[in-house]
């Protein structure tokens, strides 16, 4: 069965009989390994997962690091802020990109692969943000490094890089904190000075949207006790409900055309498909690319569900681009 997505099946997007048999067996595979596992909100050790990712050990793959990212340090409130840098020789845009790991895991050479596809595909030079992680550095510390990192970008990308068109994308954590970003923003400098934002299954209610909430124990990346143990890490219950924790709840108007990403088999699924009509409704321009089947991080994995997700990506960016 031929990759489809939500445009060409509809509400038929959602049945199970849209889901392709190789989507089907990398899911089931995907279950089994972390099943063999224990699952991470039964675990209180935070740098030894993040030990593991780095080693390719417990489920985790092995990482693939680039040779060709140069770091950088830029001033940031909570100190310097590193910035992994992938730099075109003659960019159209700049891409802004904030990695994902719920706040506390993940690091900015862990999507190295995919972000040098991005620069070539899409012609931009690309700079990812290594933000202050949960639960050493809990909210606002992430926030405000990512902020920090476009502030310095909107100031330095065309000195720097040889362009000052911006865009901004993350996936997971990192959606949320691109969203997060841009509102700041708007609301401390008038104007976002970003182009667009590609928005891959984000978390944009960490007061939980329905299909969060109602998800259950069933682990496929996320499951409703792994989202909370992430939210846990990062910010007190008691302040999930603020804009700026959740922006699904934000003044959204005057904000960038956005492209929403996600799969109907992420429990983040609600986020995006409510983040996009309150996008919209706001007066923005955004589109939404649901894929049957697809898993939280489906994008990650060597599937035709997969990569179609990248191309429409990378479509997005070179639209906006020009």
């Amino acid at each position: 069965m031929a990759t489809k997505m939500w445009h060409e099946l509809g509400a038929a997007a959602f049945e199970p009989s849209a889901i392709d048999d190789e989507t089907r067996q990398v899911n089931d595979l995907i279950e089994q390994t972390l099943a063999a596992f224990p699952a991470l909100h039964t675990r209180t050790d935070v740098p030894e997962i993040r030990r593991e990712r780095e080693e390719g050990k417990g489920p985790f793959p092995p990482l693939q690091i680039s040779p060709n990212a140069t770091v950088r340090e830029v001033p940031g409130r909570g100190g310097s802020v590193k910035l992994r840098v992938f730099a075109h020789p003659d960019p159209r845009g700049v891409y802004l990109h904030i990695h994902g790991g719920g706040w506390t895991l993940g690091a900015a050479h862990q999507q190295d692969p995919l972000l040098e596809v991005l620069r070539d595909a899409a012609g931009v030079t690309v700079v990812s943000v290594e933000y202050r992680l949960a639960p050493e550095h809990p909210y606002p510390a992430g926030p405000d490094d990512c902020e920090d990192a476009a502030l310095w970008l909107l100031d330095n990308a065309k000195r720097e890089f040889g362009s000052d068109r911006l865009l901004i994308g993350g996936e997971s954590a990192g959606a949320h904190l691109s969203a997060v970003t841009l509102i700041r923003l708007r609301d401390r400098n008038g104007t976002t000075g970003f182009a667009g934002a590609n928005l891959v299954y984000g978390c944009y209610d960490l007061a939980f949207t329905p299909s969060v909430a109602r998800w259950g124990e069933r682990n496929l990346i996320l499951s409703t006790p792994i989202v909370e143990w992430f939210a846990d890490h990062f910010v007190p219950r008691a302040r999930r409900g603020e804009p700026d924790v959740s922006p699904i709840h934000a003044d959204l108007r005057n904000l960038p055309p956005a492209l929403f990403s996600v799969g109907t088999m992420d429990p983040l699924l609600d986020d995006s498909l409510f983040m996009h009509g309150r996008w919209l409704a706001a007066g923005n321009a955004a589109e939404l690319a649901i894929f049957p089947g697809g898993i939280h991080a489906f994008n990650a994995f060597p599937t035709a569900l997969g990569r179609a997700s990248n191309e429409l990506q990378i479509a997005f960016c070179n639209r906006l681009l020009g």
